[in-house]
């Protein structure tokens, strides 16, 4: 079959299947292994509903991502989106905010996961010190194994991905015949705040789906391809996490929210005695070490492209000259992590991590509703007209009024700091001119 090429010189090669693929392997990620209990701990048996809730917001963002896209096939995903809109200041913004707000928080949120399996594996090992110097150890591991070259890095990242599904596969198949219906009852339902704030958190596991529209110029036929690969990517991760969930809840009822740490492990020892708990937090660990090996691999690149193109500082675009890494990117970015990792647990940071994802969302609707307004254009033509955008804006405004004044506070001063400094490189790009 002849490859249709884009103007940016790239072959449009993607199909639904592989959209669809790509949703779930970068949606199902490590926060998945400890939600569970959280969720449980919020709102009881009645959590499945905060997943049916996530994913019909998931699915209204989705719908306007679908449309926007249909216009704009360039690469670059939300970024490519907002800044065609709104200009090069709104897409520096975004770009920021998607890199240094919801990538770091996320592999901090994912360390803190990680470490409390490693805890639950030697208890011995559970204090303040050891957390830290597990940090460290990690992290730094990570960063030198990048630094040695990108072989490396991607062999990490192809083992994490076996490692978090199999275990998954096998604890929602096994499990479904150990579970006691009546741990799945509940008598009523949670009240809408204390269901936002499980929603905001939940949010954290259902984020990702966008990240394959960053090679949006490589899609055969975005029209077609997007609408189907992104809705039955997401379906399947709705119908996983509620197995998960479910399995999760009947089996261990009452105590899930017992196990914050390793919920699925104490699940897996439930059904199949230590071994079984023992291989899913070995499993756990190696995928929570595999999701931000493949981040301190891949997220340094945009740091260093950005670098490179004048956005970041100039420090950023130097490569190894034996290993031909930007090793300089993979050091600040590695560095980042620790801090945020130190600062926080694994539910504030995923938090964090989706505030910044929300907004990032929320621009790109309002990207979406300036296009479709924009005089003189006959595109964004849809039966629904403005009925999905505002309803996805008023879900996104509804789950950012769950954060805490310090969370929003956070956002705003991180805005404000990167404005600040796309100003100071304008100036500084006009004194050189």
């Amino acid at each position: 079959m002849e490859q249709q090429e884009t103007s940016e010189g790239l072959h449009r090669v993607i199909g639904v299947k592989s959209l669809a693929s790509n949703v779930i392997n970068n949606t199902v990620g490590a926060g998945i292994f400890v939600l569970p209990a959280i969720v449980a701990s919020q709102l009881g048996a009645s959590g499945i509903l905060s997943y049916l809730l996530c994913a019909i917001l998931i699915a209204f963002v989705i719908l306007c991502y679908i449309e926007i896209g249909k216009q704009i096939t360039t690469s670059g995903g939300s970024y490519a989106y907002v800044e065609h809109a709104f200009g090069p200041f709104a897409g520096f913004l975004t770009n920021s905010l998607f890199l240094l707000g919801y990538s770091i928080a996320s592999d901090a949120a994912i360390m803190n996961a990680l470490t409390g399996m490693l805890f639950v594996l030697f208890p011995a090992i559970a204090n303040p010190v050891s957390r830290i110097s597990l940090f460290i150890l990690i992290i730094g591991g990570l960063a030198f194994f990048n630094l040695r070259g990108a072989s490396q890095g991607v062999r990490i990242v192809n083992i994490s991905t076996f490692a978090k599904m199999i275990p998954l596969l096998l604890l929602v198949l096994v499990g479904f015949t150990y579970i006691t219906w009546g741990n799945l009852t509940f008598h009523s339902l949670p009240s809408l705040r204390l269901t936002g704030d499980t929603v905001l958190v939940l949010f954290f596991a259902f984020a990702g789906f966008e990240t394959p529209l960053n090679a949006s110029g490589e899609i055969k036929n975005p029209r077609k391809t997007m609408p189907a690969g992104l809705l039955l990517g997401i379906f399947i991760v709705l119908i996983f996490y509620l197995s998960i969930q479910t399995v999760a809840q009947g089996v261990l009822g009452a105590q899930l929210p017992l196990h914050k740490d390793a919920p699925l492990a104490f699940v897996a020892e439930k059904i199949a005695g230590p071994a079984g708990s023992v291989f899913i937090l070995i499993a756990s660990v190696i995928s929570m070490f595999g999701t931000v090996g493949s981040d301190v691999f891949a997220t340094p690149r945009l740091l260093f492209a950005g670098a490179r193109d004048k956005l970041f500082p100039a420090f950023l675009a130097k490569v190894h000259p034996r290993f031909a890494t930007p090793y300089l990117s993979i050091i600040v970015y590695s560095v980042l992590i620790f801090i945020f990792s130190v600062s926080g647990g694994f539910r504030q940071l995923a938090i964090l991590s989706s505030a910044a994802l929300l907004v990032i969302y929320l621009a790109v609707i309002l990207a979406m509703v300036k296009l479709k307004l924009r005089s003189g254009k006959e595109t964004f033509k849809s039966k629904t007209g403005m009925i999905i955008p505002l309803i996805a804006i008023f879900l996104i405004v509804w789950l950012l009024s769950h954060l805490s004044k310090a969370e929003l506070l956070s956002i705003v001063i991180f805005i404000a700091v990167f404005s600040g400094i796309y100003g100071l490189m304008k100036i500084a790009k006009k004194k050189v001119e």
